[in-house]
């Protein structure tokens, strides 16, 4: 009987849930929505004064008690270095050779012709660095004029050194220079 009356109940549950066979529900009309309202503007809010507090009377700082005076820094003691061991049969090292100045051979008629043009564009770059001796100068021009002395300076060690390319490559550089600080006066 337990099992008649589990069913029972459990239909009678069921029936309860699903509703009335009459009563019909139905959708609610689409609604419109309606535009918020205008925000009205707030009375513009002045703002009141604090009231006057008189300040009290700072009283005189007082200066400061004087710092002693800072200690100097202790470095520590460099620490011995080991002693090398000497042996008889060490030799002091050579020094070292300096190295070589790697440059290009020249044939003989190439070597004058270097010559001729490294010595031209010197004279040239020399000419033009004087344009600039008694004038003031503008920022710019002192720089060039610093540039054109430094690469006639290479050039002659480059001669010295009997290194004609290099020499002719660092004349060509001082006399593109001098050419501009003489257009810029």
């Amino acid at each position: 009987m337990r099992h008649y009356e589990l069913l029972l109940l459990g239909a009678a549950a069921t029936l309860l849930a699903a509703g009335c066979a009459r009563h019909i529900v139905s959708a609610a009309p689409p609604s419109v929505i309606a535009p918020p309202p205008a925000e009205r503007p707030l009375p513009p809010v002045e703002p009141t004064p604090p009231p006057m507090v008189e300040p009290a009377p700072e009283p005189a700082p007082e200066p400061p008690p004087p710092e002693p005076a800072p200690e100097p820094a202790k470095r520590p003691a460099p620490r011995p270095r080991p002693a090398q061991p000497e042996t008889p049969d060490a030799q002091p090292a050579p020094p070292k050779p300096t190295p070589p100045q790697i440059s290009p051979q020249l044939s003989a008629e190439n070597l004058e012709a270097a010559k001729s043009r490294t010595t031209s564009q010197i004279t040239t770059a020399e000419k033009n660095l004087q344009l600039a001796n008694g004038k003031s100068l503008n920022a710019a021009q002192k720089d060039l004029v610093e540039k054109i002395r430094g690469f006639l300076d290479q050039s002659h060690e480059a001669i010295v050194a009997d290194d004609w390319v290099r020499a002719e490559n660092l004349a060509e550089k001082a006399r593109v220079l001098s050419l501009e600080l003489a257009k810029s006066f």
